[in-house]
């Protein structure tokens, strides 16, 4: 079975036991920004229907309290993060749907009326299309086609069927880019990421969890629609920054910001365009939402990876996580 036919079934079992009035994304790090394209995407197109994304801790320690039977509650962990499995009972408890996405069963998906299993973006061996991103892409969009309707949904279903070979022809052509990226920043101590609309995910998983948590290396994370409200203050020309360029509505916000950074930064300006990686071979209705499906696993196989070996770190390794009490 396809999994967007899988994912369409479990939304049709959602709305035949819950009137459904509002979907909240709750997650912790890189399963957190994972929620990005989905809560764009109804942000975008749905009228009727309220998103939100909550960290698992956030939803626990305040819950809103609209929380109740007419909510979908969608909760991510590769394993189950204790924040999540919590977050998940207390939504159960408050009468939520609820549908669990996962790799390995967990309280979490004991705590769930659904689940989902969904295929790490960090094995290459890893189908595109079901990495917890797309899967979340596809239950807002499946939800949204069984409610209001969404007149691009075959479309967008028809490019989840392509979106794994363009990303294949992706990596092989930012692999060497992202080699000679990798040697000339090796040596810094910060990198900033920048991107906006359906890219700004990316850039903070980029940032947070490639750049922070793998390589401790510090990268904050700009909006380009916020650049200059006062983060345009810091650029000089050794400042080291990788912009995604996004395609779709948001892209003029990228553009005005490249246009200032080729000015004013330096060699250090590394600029990633979903046009050059495939986004332009979808659809225009639809291409916009896949922003994040494809930059996403480029940004963690291809260049996340080559600033490990310029850098000698191994990615796999930690200071705290894991290891010490927190």
């Amino acid at each position: 079975m396809r999994i967007q036919d899988e994912v369409a079934s479990v939304v049709k079992s959602v709305l035949e036991q819950h009137e459904i009035k509002r979907v909240i994304w709750i997650a912790a790090g890189g399963s957190f920004g994972g929620h990005w394209a989905a809560n764009y995407f109804l942000q975008r197109e749905s009228r009727t229907i309220p998103t939100e994304m909550h960290t698992s801790n956030e939803f626990v320690f305040a819950t809103p309290p609209y929380v109740d039977e007419r909510c979908l509650c969608v909760l991510t962990s590769m394993r189950g993060t204790p924040e999540t499995c919590r977050a998940a009972e207390l939504a159960r408890d408050r009468g939520a749907a609820t549908i669990a996405l996962y790799v390995q069963e967990s309280d979490l998906t004991a705590a769930c009326d659904h689940k989902i299993a969904y295929e790490s973006i960090a094995l290459d061996e890893s189908r595109t299309e079901r990495v917890n991103s797309s899967i979340a892409l596809q239950i807002a969009m499946a939800l949204l086609a069984q409610t209001e309707g969404y007149a691009n949904y075959d479309k967008a279903m028809a490019a989840f069927d392509v979106v794994d070979a363009i990303y294949r022809k992706a990596v092989d052509y930012t692999t060497p880019l992202a080699a000679a990226w990798a040697e000339r920043v090796a040596g810094e101590k910060t990198i900033y990421v920048m991107g906006s609309g359906p890219a700004y995910g990316s850039a903070y998983i980029f940032s947070i969890c490639n750049i922070e948590e793998m390589l401790q290396i510090d990268s904050p994370t700009v909006n380009c629609c916020e650049f200059f409200h006062g983060p345009f203050e810091v650029v000089d020309k050794a400042k080291p920054i990788f912009l995604l360029m996004s395609v779709g509505r948001c892209r003029a916000a990228d553009e005005r910001a490249l246009t200032f950074l080729n000015r004013y930064a330096g060699e250090n300006l590394y600029v990633l365009d979903g046009k050059e990686i495939g986004l332009n071979d979808l659809p225009d209705e639809v291409s916009e939402y896949f922003n994040h499906v494809l930059f996403s696993p480029v940004l963690n196989n291809v260049y996340m990876r080559a600033l490990s070996k310029t850098t000698h770190k191994d990615y796999m390794t930690r200071r705290y996580m894991w290891k010490v009490e927190y």
